[in-house]
């Protein structure tokens, strides 16, 4: 009769049901390590950053929905290095309500191709999450950026099964008055201007502990991320 519980061997355990390799489960991403991320290396993106990349475990999620806190619309700057990777594919990033008008030299100025960009503005709540859940599971997009209204828990569940079906990434800005919200995200990262740079404390992160923090050091050339070059501004934001 086979153990309830014991030991095969290195890096194996036995149980009454099946002999379980460990080894197997963590290139799987299926074994959660103490502060290491649980997450397979291929299902992370580098987020161009170092400092950063160690806080998340390796980078950003893919296929995921991300949730960036702050006030006055801060915490682009942070994705621009992803941003102008994700535009070399010959997919879509789709900007859903941005709080401006994307300022297109300054994006490019921070490598990214704006000629993969499609901007959805002037539009109702309901119409921004239904536009960016319909790009999010596309398969046509890379990333979904967004700045929402009020989204429920429901809502929320809907984007990040949409970025998982057509392996995409979501990225919501929100207000940090919602911190204190449940939310299915994989990430939620709270972000707040300390010189010299941004300071990120992670409030959520599937596989890992929240509470660390670090300080990106972004330059003020890097601060210009393409939001606040432009005078015209959107009609849709969080409070």
């Amino acid at each position: 009769m086979m153990p309830l519980h014991g030991k095969t061997g290195r890096g194996r355990v036995c149980t009454a049901m099946q002999v379980v390799d460990l080894d197997e489960l963590k290139r799987n991403g299926a074994l959660w390590q103490g502060r290491r991320s649980g997450l397979a290396p291929d299902s992370l993106l580098s987020s161009g950053w170092p400092v950063l990349d160690r806080l998340l475990g390796g980078g950003w999620p893919r296929a995921a929905l991300i949730e960036v806190l702050s006030d006055a619309h801060q915490g682009l700057s942070l994705l621009l290095p992803l941003l102008a990777r994700l535009s070399a594919r010959p997919r879509w990033l789709v900007w859903v309500a941005p709080p401006h008008v994307p300022y297109a030299p300054a994006l490019a100025a921070h490598g990214v191709r704006v000629g993969q960009l499609l901007l959805v503005r002037d539009v109702s709540a309901g119409q921004g999450l239904w536009a960016a859940e319909q790009a999010l599971k596309s398969g046509a997009c890379s990333a979904v950026l967004a700045w929402p209204a009020q989204l429920q828990t429901a809502q929320l569940r809907r984007l990040q099964l949409a970025a998982e079906q057509g392996d995409c990434v979501a990225i919501l800005f929100r207000s940090v008055r919602t911190a204190a919200q449940g939310s299915p995200a994989a990430l939620r990262l709270l972000v707040r201007p300390v010189p010299p740079g941004l300071q990120v404390e992670v409030l959520k992160r599937r596989g890992g502990w929240g509470g660390d923090s670090c300080i990106v050091p972004i330059g003020p050339e890097a601060m210009d991320d393409g939001l606040h070059s432009s005078g015209a501004s959107s009609s849709s934001h969080e409070s």
